[in-house]
Protein backbone atom coordinates (compact mmCIF):
# COMPACT_ATOMS: atom_id res chain seq x y z
CA UNK A 1 0.00 0.00 0.00
CA UNK A 2 2.60 2.27 0.60
CA UNK A 3 4.61 2.27 -2.87
CA UNK A 4 1.18 2.73 -4.70
CA UNK A 5 0.37 6.27 -2.21
CA UNK A 6 4.04 7.15 -3.18
CA UNK A 7 3.87 5.62 -7.02
CA UNK A 8 0.91 8.30 -7.24
CA UNK A 9 2.37 11.14 -5.55
CA UNK A 10 5.27 10.85 -7.92
CA UNK A 11 2.65 11.01 -11.05
CA UNK A 12 1.15 14.01 -9.31
CA UNK A 13 4.57 15.97 -9.36
CA UNK A 14 5.00 15.05 -13.16
CA UNK A 15 4.48 17.95 -15.17
CA UNK A 16 1.54 18.01 -17.39
CA UNK A 17 1.78 20.19 -21.21
CA UNK A 18 -0.76 20.55 -23.42
CA UNK A 19 0.88 22.87 -26.27
CA UNK A 20 4.06 22.45 -27.81
CA UNK A 21 5.36 25.42 -29.73
CA UNK A 22 9.38 25.56 -31.51
CA UNK A 23 10.18 29.04 -32.16
CA UNK A 24 13.19 29.08 -34.37
CA UNK A 25 15.01 32.59 -35.56
CA UNK A 26 17.44 32.15 -38.26
CA UNK A 27 18.15 28.54 -37.93
CA UNK A 28 20.82 29.82 -34.90
CA UNK A 29 18.95 29.61 -31.75
CA UNK A 30 15.36 27.74 -30.94
CA UNK A 31 12.69 28.03 -28.23
CA UNK A 32 10.16 24.96 -27.25
CA UNK A 33 7.71 24.42 -24.99
CA UNK A 34 5.92 21.02 -24.45
CA UNK A 35 8.89 19.14 -23.39
CA UNK A 36 9.17 16.45 -20.84
CA UNK A 37 12.74 15.14 -21.31
CA UNK A 38 15.96 16.05 -23.00
CA UNK A 39 17.18 12.30 -23.81
CA UNK A 40 20.35 13.02 -24.74
CA UNK A 41 22.70 15.85 -26.40
CA UNK A 42 25.69 16.71 -28.04
CA UNK A 43 27.16 19.51 -30.28
CA UNK A 44 25.54 17.97 -33.23
CA UNK A 45 22.43 16.06 -31.67
CA UNK A 46 19.66 16.95 -29.73
CA UNK A 47 17.02 14.10 -28.34
CA UNK A 48 14.10 15.49 -26.70
CA UNK A 49 10.54 13.44 -25.31
CA UNK A 50 8.22 15.80 -26.13
CA UNK A 51 4.65 15.80 -25.64
CA UNK A 52 4.08 15.44 -29.67
CA UNK A 53 6.77 12.52 -29.92
CA UNK A 54 10.13 12.03 -29.67
CA UNK A 55 12.25 15.06 -31.53
CA UNK A 56 15.72 14.92 -33.07
CA UNK A 57 17.19 18.33 -33.59
CA UNK A 58 20.65 18.06 -35.95
CA UNK A 59 23.19 20.58 -36.45
CA UNK A 60 26.27 21.86 -35.60
CA UNK A 61 27.31 23.87 -32.31
CA UNK A 62 24.33 23.17 -30.07
CA UNK A 63 23.81 24.16 -26.80
CA UNK A 64 21.07 23.73 -24.56
CA UNK A 65 21.11 27.64 -23.03
CA UNK A 66 18.06 27.01 -21.08
CA UNK A 67 16.63 24.26 -19.36
CA UNK A 68 13.27 24.63 -17.12
CA UNK A 69 11.49 21.06 -17.23
CA UNK A 70 9.31 22.09 -14.94
CA UNK A 71 7.60 24.39 -17.30
CA UNK A 72 8.45 22.23 -19.96
CA UNK A 73 11.05 24.83 -21.69
CA UNK A 74 14.59 24.44 -24.11
CA UNK A 75 16.22 27.00 -25.12
CA UNK A 76 18.95 25.78 -27.39
CA UNK A 77 21.66 27.92 -29.85
CA UNK A 78 23.65 26.29 -32.99
CA UNK A 79 23.19 25.97 -36.96
CA UNK A 80 20.14 23.93 -36.98
CA UNK A 81 20.09 21.25 -39.97
CA UNK A 82 17.16 19.08 -39.35
CA UNK A 83 14.34 18.83 -37.12
CA UNK A 84 12.57 15.46 -37.24
CA UNK A 85 9.99 13.66 -35.13
CA UNK A 86 9.21 10.19 -34.50
CA UNK A 87 6.99 8.36 -32.48
CA UNK A 88 8.32 4.86 -31.33
CA UNK A 89 4.93 3.18 -32.34
CA UNK A 90 4.63 4.52 -35.70
CA UNK A 91 8.15 3.71 -36.59
CA UNK A 92 7.09 0.05 -36.07
CA UNK A 93 4.46 0.02 -37.86
CA UNK A 94 6.30 1.82 -41.04
CA UNK A 95 8.92 -0.93 -40.73
CA UNK A 96 6.83 -3.42 -40.95
CA UNK A 97 4.61 -1.95 -43.91
CA UNK A 98 7.87 -0.96 -45.73
CA UNK A 99 9.25 -4.52 -45.44
CA UNK A 100 6.05 -6.08 -46.47
CA UNK A 101 6.37 -3.35 -49.56
CA UNK A 102 9.66 -4.64 -50.57
CA UNK A 103 9.27 -8.41 -49.96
Amino acid sequence: MGRRKMESQEKRREPQFDTHHIVLKERKSAMLTGVKEVLSFDSEEVQLDTIRGHLAIKGKGLHVRRLTLERGEVDIDGTFDELKYSDPHTMNDTKSFLGRLFQ
